[in-house]
C-alpha cells in the first residue's frame, strides 16, 4: 500500500479521482499533429463518428489511470508503484490530447465517466492485491489490448481527420512501451478466462461511450 498514514493515502486518491474526473485535463506535451491544420472542418457526418471515438478513447484514458492508480495504491513494492504512477503520467497526457481533440469536434466528454473512474480504481485495487507481479502482468494485458483497440479506431477514423489520427497513433507507440515495461518489470501472463472477461468489460465500456 502507498506509503505514509492511511488518512494521507485516502485524502491524494481522492484528489487525483476529483481533479481527474472534474477538472480540465492538462498535458505536459504538445498535442500530437499541432504541426498541421488544427482548424480543418471535416463534414458533419464525419465529425460526429470522429467525436465518438475520441470520447471512447477518452473515457479509456481516464479508465487507464484509474486502474494505475488502483494498483499503486495497493502494490507491495516501491519499485512497482513508480512503474504505476510513472504510466498513469503518461495516461495523463494521452487523456489530455483526447479531451482537447473533443474540444475542437464540439464534442464531450462521456456522462458516465465517474462511473468508469470507480469501476476501474476497484479493479486496479483488486488486482494489485494479488500481487505485483499480476498486477504488472495486468498492465501488459491491458496495454496489448488496448493497442488492439486503437489499431480498430485507426482503421474507422474518416480518412480526412488527420489530426485524431496523428494522436492515436502516438497514443499507440506508448502504450506499447507501457506494455513492454510491465512484462519487463515481471509481470506474467494471466489466465485466459481472465483475459477475457478484461475484453468484455472493454466493450461494455467503450460501446456505452460511444453513445453516452
Amino acid at each position: 500500500m502507498e506509503s505514509g498514514r492511511p488518512i494521507d493515502s485516502a485524502i491524494a486518491v481522492a484528489d487525483r479521482a476529483l481533479r481527474l474526473v472534474f477538472a480540465p485535463a492538462r498535458s505536459t506535451r504538445p498535442v500530437p499533429g499541432t504541426g498541421g491544420n488544427t482548424s480543418e472542418v471535416l463534414p458533419d457526418a464525419e465529425r460526429r463518428v470522429s467525436a465518438a471515438l475520441m470520447r471512447v478513447n477518452h473515457t479509456g484514458e481516464l479508465a487507464a489511470q484509474a486502474l494505475y492508480h488502483g494498483q499503486a495504491l495497493m502494490a507491495r513494492s516501491d519499485s512497482t508503484r513508480a512503474l504505476l504512477l510513472e504510466a498513469a503520467r503518461g495516461e495523463s497526457d494521452h487523456l489530455a490530447w483526447c479531451e482537447a481533440r473533443l474540444r475542437e469536434l464540439a464534442a464531450r466528454p462521456s456522462l458516465l465517466n465517474p462511473l468508469w473512474y470507480a469501476g476501474s480504481f476497484a479493479i486496479g485495487a483488486l488486482t494489485a492485491a494479488m500481487g505485483d507481479a499480476t498486477s504488472l502482468g495486468f498492465v501488459a494485458e491491458t496495454e496489448r489490448q488496448v493497442e488492439g483497440h486503437l489499431d480498430d479506431h485507426l482503421g474507422r477514423l474518416p480518412a480526412s481527420d488527420a489530426r485524431s489520427r496523428a494522436i492515436l497513433e502516438t497514443m499507440r507507440v506508448e502504450e506499447i512501451a507501457h506494455g513492454a515495461s510491465a512484462t519487463n518489470a515481471g509481470g506474467v501472463t494471466l489466465p485466459a478466462p481472465l483475459r477475457a472477461l478484461m475484453r468484455h468489460t472493454a466493450r461494455v465500456m467503450t460501446g456505452t461511450a460511444y453513445w453516452i
